[in-house]
């Protein structure tokens, strides 16, 4: 696990570096889609059987190193998960939303399956509009978000003014 973790730390400060060189190239008003192109073609001839230098990953890697230049706090999180959860995160639509998951993502150790789940429920907009409560133990310290499971009960089909601890008292009897 260290091993693959210390791979990772590189794959993914390799993809920030190149996403940096292409946002100042393209800042400076030399490169555009042709360029890229091109660069992906270099890459790739260059090193025989290397993947994930195709145009649009190389421009995935200008957009992770813009969306995140600016939050060192945030940069250093971003080498703790993998390309796909990252590429996952960078969709969401806020910058708090995107600080949410990553945070989230970085304590639980989730996969990019059980993040796309997460976000797929809407958590970060389900713990937004949740009690107190829920906002804490997912806010605090490692480990604390994994004390209260994330469930999605969709189809129960429950109206609109339930509460949680009707639902928790209706599962559980006391």
């Amino acid at each position: 696990m260290k091993a693959f973790r210390a791979v990772n730390r590189e794959l993914i400060d390799m993809y920030w570096e190149i996403g940096a060189y292409v946002s100042r190239r393209v800042a400076e008003g030399g490169w555009g889609k042709s360029v890229v192109n091109d660069f992906s073609v270099f890459i790739q001839s260059r090193f025989d059987g290397i993947k994930g230098f195709s145009p649009q990953n190389i421009w995935r890697m200008k957009q992770f190193y813009e969306t995140y230049s600016g939050n060192e706090k945030l940069s250093a999180l971003l080498r703790e998960i993998n390309w796909t959860s990252n590429l996952q995160i960078m969709s969401a639509k806020t910058a708090e939303e995107r600080d949410f998951y990553l945070n989230l993502t970085v304590k639980n150790r989730y996969s990019s399956r059980e993040l796309k789940r997460q976000m797929d429920s809407a958590l970060y907009e389900r713990t937004m509009i949740s009690d107190i409560t829920n906002k804490l133990i997912t806010g605090r310290g490692e480990g604390l978000a994994a004390l209260r499971d994330s469930y999605v009960f969709e189809f129960l089909d429950l109206p609109e003014g339930h509460k949680e601890t009707d639902l928790r008292k209706a599962i559980v009897p006391a």
